[in-house]
């Protein structure tokens, strides 16, 4: 109990010094990412005295607190009803089902870019399902683990064809325009590297939310906003107002931006359980296992099908995780391809062709073997 106090402590101590330092929206490889790295390397001493994986302080609490966007359209976003839906809010949900057994113990925590990883330092989230790019600053210095990309995305930008944009339109083109993204983020350096080396000039806008951000490009102050080409896709779908036409270039993206579940560092136990849920739908989807036929097959799949819905030989129970954890993932979720299309294919983005088809079909989506 003194331990935990000790964390607590201590993890409010380190929230304060990442709070004052998040004010001003900077990204992960400046004077706020050195901060997260002192509070990263505290709190790992802090929870390597206690000796307890996040895993069994999440089964004794009996909820994931799961950091998302919430205001991500087709990822995350907060329901009137105040329910959260979305790819990224299902795999919340993918991991409670895992490690809970029901997909519904998932208590969701919206966070800015400034706030999610002094949120995972502090222990407020366990982890994060929010639209963060694995980078090598983040998985140094920050104090960042990555588990599997859930989603293969690269930035892009959007503008109005009434200014002259199309989607042949290049970086080279937006010399003099304003251009609006969210602070805290990836998006900032890349474009201004990319503005940089094409050889044009533009003013550079940022604010704390991509909702802020839209907001400002539909009211005219900004000329292009830019972020993950997935994001502009969905604000494009919800948000383009009547008689315009916002385009999204350049074709092909000016940075890969890897998508997936982040936590924090040196907790195998916790990040083996978050990872291999994820690795069981990708499976199930390659197998042909989803929602409705989860059960028939569990009692007649291959081995590799058996061992990995709790049938004979499976592994998870060495994992610290009931038999049947990735059953419920499935059942109570589905696979891959189930919640992929369930979420994104309604806005325009199509598994065919992209990064994000199964390796079977030319894309990147791949997991290793249940064995």
């Amino acid at each position: 109990m003194r331990k935990n106090i000790m964390w607590r402590l201590l993890a409010t101590l380190f929230a304060v010094a990442l709070a004052a330092s998040a004010c001003g929206g900077s990204d992960s490889d400046d004077d706020s990412a050195s901060t997260a790295s002192s509070a990263a390397e505290e709190t790992e001493v802090t929870l390597a005295a206690s000796g307890e994986s996040l895993l069994e302080t999440v089964k004794s609490r009996g909820t994931v607190n799961c950091g998302v966007s919430g205001s991500a359209v087709a990822f995350s976003e907060l329901q009137a009803d105040g329910s959260m839906a979305g790819f990224d809010a299902d795999y919340c949900r993918v991991v409670a089902a895992a490690i809970l057994g029901d997909a519904n113990k998932v208590n969701f925590v919206s966070l800015t870019a400034a706030e999610r990883f002094t949120a995972v330092q502090t222990g407020d989230v366990d982890l994060l399902m929010r639209n963060t790019t694995w980078t090598q600053s983040r998985d140094s210095e920050v104090g960042m683990d990555f588990g599997p990309t859930t989603y293969y995305d690269g930035q892009q930008l959007l503008g109005r064809a009434g200014d002259g944009f199309s989607g042949s339109s290049q970086v080279a083109d937006i010399g003099g325009s304003v251009v609006c993204t969210s602070a805290g983020t990836t998006t900032e350096k890349n474009i201004a590297d990319a503005a940089s080396e094409a050889g044009v000039s533009i003013e550079l806008q940022t604010f704390e939310d991509f909702d802020t951000v839209t907001n400002n490009f539909i009211s005219g102050a900004c000329d292009i906003i830019t972020t993950d080409g997935s994001a502009l896709v969905g604000r494009k779908a919800k948000q383009q107002p009547e008689g315009e036409n916002w385009v999204i270039f350049p074709a092909t993206p000016i940075s890969k931006e890897p998508l997936g579940p982040t936590y924090g560092q040196n907790d195998s136990a916790f990040s083996d359980a978050v990872n291999w849920a994820v690795y069981a739908t990708i499976i199930a989807d390659e197998k042909g296992v989803n929602s409705g036929n989860v059960d028939e097959m569990l009692a007649s799949g291959d081995t590799e099908t058996i061992r990995l819905l709790g049938g004979e030989g499976e592994l998870q129970t060495g994992m610290g995780l009931p038999a049947d954890a990735f059953y419920q993932v499935i059942k109570q979720v589905g696979n891959y391809d189930e919640i992929y299309s369930r979420n994104l294919n309604p806005v325009g983005l199509s598994r065919e062709g992209s990064a994000n088809a199964a390796w079977t079909a030319g894309g990147l989506v791949y997991a290793p073997p249940a064995r």
